[in-house]
């Protein structure tokens, strides 16, 4: 597989020349102006794209499974087992191996009202548990990974290098000391929030609190970048993210979000922040979630939310519940299809660079898919649309799992640099 990797990467320079739409100097400049292709057509695999596929090392920012088989399995792998097909599932081993899967970080996601109630570090330690119980339950599959080393180690030795990613600072119930535990525990990255505002972050789809960070926020994102965890930008507000790339230290990354530019959600990164990545080093990993990429899709969206809340304010919690149903059954959303993930690829590369995207589908984290990305099976359809676009194999190499292993590097390399300025200034 690494031989085919090593002719295209020789032969880069004759690729970028020719390619279409792709600037010929990469060196120093990593922009890429893409070309849709005129038609958008179910994509073909052909046997190009499945080699390039097989070559390279594909790693996705963010699958729910865990909280899949929290809820719908109890936990348990004897009453869920993914080594078999589960049509239940957006994800299990034989279509990972189908996908060729070769790291993945397993969001081990709680609800915020466990930040509420108490319970969100205490079902945080569960999930870890759960996804722990999942590499030992599959060995040959899986193994955990707390390193780029680990990563690619794994992943030659044909298992899928499994990361703990914490959805949610949430988790740590403003406590440093929490943080610090999750790291010990694998976790190599954390969401600084979910889908509400905390004490010390703000959220995109939250109440305005600390208008971005407060100092006890810039203080966890000191820590992670002490620790050696990546700061995770996803579901942030665009002023949080700011201030995050203001205090790091460290590339960031966005585990799972697309872009503002293509489709204008909240949970997507406008163009003003896709720019402070490309100089901080960092990586975008786009979402799959129709309602986040499809533009006809997210007003849908957006605007059921909105009556959501009006509907809750007006009626008791049953009335809401049945008015806001027959409002989406007579609004259904658009699924969309490949070619709107590959549009937001395609943006965020322009505003960016192709060194800043990466991929974060948000498999068994949600309940509607583009056609031709219906489960974890469907990765070599990027690959191949991103071909059919002129992308070169090494920018699809980069993409699809060379840029996240760059940022986590080099958060591991910050790390070990902080770690040891306290002795040197003694």
């Amino acid at each position: 597989m690494r031989k085919l990797r090593l002719r295209w990467l020789a032969g880069a320079a004759c690729l970028f020349a020719g390619a279409p739409g792709i600037l010929t100097t990469m060196a120093e400049d990593s922009t890429i102006q893409p070309t849709p292709p005129a038609s958008r057509e179910p994509i073909v695999l052909t046997e190009e794209a499945k080699k390039l596929h097989k070559s390279l090392l594909l790693i996705d920012g963010h699958n729910d499974l865990p909280w899949e088989i929290r809820t719908k399995g109890s936990s348990d792998f004897d009453k869920l087992d993914i080594s078999k097909m589960q049509p239940k599932l957006q994800t299990d081993i034989p279509r990972l191996r189908e996908g060729n899967v070769g790291a993945q970080f397993w969001s081990v996601w709680v609800p915020v009202q466990t930040g509420y109630d108490g319970t969100a570090l205490l079902s945080t330690l569960e999930q870890i548990e759960l996804v722990k119980a999942m590499i030992k339950r599959y060995p040959d599959d899986f193994e955990l990974a707390l390193t780029v080393d680990d990563i690619e180690r794994i992943e030659k030795e044909g298992k899928v290098a499994s990361l703990i990613g914490v959805e949610g600072g949430h988790c740590i119930e403003d406590s440093i000391g929490n943080l610090e535990r999750l790291y010990g525990l694998g976790a190599r990255y954390m969401t600084l929030t979910h889908s509400a505002s905390l004490s010390w972050a703000d959220s995109c789809t939250g109440d305005k609190i600390s208008g971005g960070l407060n100092p006890f926020g810039v203080h966890v994102v000191e820590t992670m970048n002490r620790l050696g965890m990546m700061v995770d930008l996803s579901h942030v507000s665009p002023a949080t993210a700011h201030a995050a790339l203001d205090a790091t230290k460290a590339p960031v990354m966005f585990s799972h979000s697309s872009a503002s530019g293509v489709a204008d959600s909240p949970r997507n990164v406008p163009d003003d922040v896709l720019k402070r990545v490309t100089e901080n080093d960092g990586v975008v990993m786009v979402n799959f979630f129709s309602a986040f990429i499809v533009p006809n899709a997210v007003d849908t969206w957006e605007t059921g939310k909105k009556l959501e809340t009006e509907l809750n304010e007006k009626y008791d919690k049953d009335e809401a519940a049945v008015r806001l149903q027959r409002w989406k059954a007579q609004n259904p959303l658009a699924p969309g299809d490949i070619h709107d993930l590959l549009d937001h690829i395609d943006h965020i590369a322009k505003v960016a660079g192709w060194r800043h995207v990466g991929i974060g589908s948000d498999f068994d984290g949600v309940s509607l898919l583009p056609k031709g990305l219906e489960d974890v099976s469907r990765y070599p359809y990027i690959t191949q649309g991103l071909l059919d676009r002129g992308y070169t194999p090494e920018q699809i190499e980069a993409i699809m799992g060379g840029n996240l292993l760059r940022v986590m590097r080099k958060v591991e390399e910050t790390a070990k640099e902080l770690q040891k300025a306290p002795a040197s200034s003694k």
